[in-house]
């Protein structure tokens, strides 16, 4: 028997029927439903992937802060959730998201690494494995299970030369001096790049894609910042203003990009462990 496609997907769990299908990737298809609306099919790349994601729609929009597209249903290999329609960025929007960027982070979770709830613990970040095991520490958790994991993968695919490894273990050691003041764990979307944020028709930003955990809310931040969004310092103004950063986290960005970097290092190569080392070396000449 052959695997269900997109459509049959979209009418078992919103039991509607289907008027028509587009893909819009190699995993997402957008279905049109019967009543006009739509929403988006997505395969997982791994199993238990769309269960990770699911989880972490759901966790993201109990704290009533950021706008996410409401799943409709899923199993361990296919997500549904309603389409957002495609707007522009704006001043406004960005301000907006910043302020609810705050509340999404003070809305909280149970532990540094803590899995959104019926979330596994073996998730995903894009492509790449992660595992949401918990900690009191954040230094330590984010050495521990963030950095040092996709670091050995990096060594182990040739990707990072053994040598090379010592100044990303170095920053790793150092982390309880480099990383600010201690901070309760935030609620974090995980891999917010400009491609999990979308600008809505309905003029707000919308959040998609998730790696939900318990962390750091500088980690979110600094993940804006490594790819670029737009109206950024707009974002950033209003983050603070509602809920001030620790003082010198404008030096911590390259610490909370290192986990990102690193992963991309496993999942793209040697480009991105180039960008990975550069960024360990400037965390230690602080």
């Amino acid at each position: 028997m052959s695997a269900p496609g997109p459509g049959a997907v979209a009418a078992r769990f919103t039991g509607c029927a289907v008027r028509g299908e587009r893909r819009l990737s190699g995993a997402l298809t957008e279905v049109g439903l019967d009543g006009g609306q739509s929403v988006v099919v997505k395969h997982g790349d791994a199993p238990g992937a769309a269960r990770a994601e699911a989880a972490g729609l759901r966790w993201l929009a109990e704290a009533d802060a950021v706008r996410v597209p409401e799943v409709r249903g899923h199993d361990e290999d296919w997500l549904v959730t309603d389409l957002v329609p495609r707007g522009r960025p704006t001043a406004a929007a960005a301000r907006a998201l910043g302020r609810e960027l705050a509340a999404l982070h003070a809305a909280g979770a149970p532990a540094f690494g803590a899995p959104p709830p019926d979330g596994p613990v073996h998730a995903y970040i894009g492509l790449a494995p992660m595992r949401n095991a918990s900690g009191t520490d954040w230094p330590r958790w984010y050495a521990e299970h963030r950095a040092l994991p996709y670091l050995r993968s990096a060594v182990d695919d040739g990707t990072i030369r053994p040598a090379e490894s010592a100044v990303v273990e170095r920053v790793c050691e150092r982390l309880p001096e480099l990383a600010g003041p201690a901070e309760p764990p935030a609620r974090l979307h995980g891999d917010l790049w400009n491609g999990n944020v979308l600008w809505g028709a309905d003029g707000h930003a919308w959040l998609i894609d998730p790696a939900a955990h318990g962390g750091h809310r500088e980690t979110d931040l600094a993940m804006l910042h490594l790819f670029g969004c737009p109206h950024l310092d707009e974002v950033l103004d209003a983050y603070g203003r509602a809920a001030p950063l620790a003082e010198g986290w404008q030096d911590r960005v390259g610490l909370h990009q290192l986990f990102p970097l690193l992963v991309h290092a496993v999942l793209f190569g040697r480009g991105y462990a180039e960008q990975a080392l550069a960024t360990a070396r400037t965390a230690l000449s602080r």
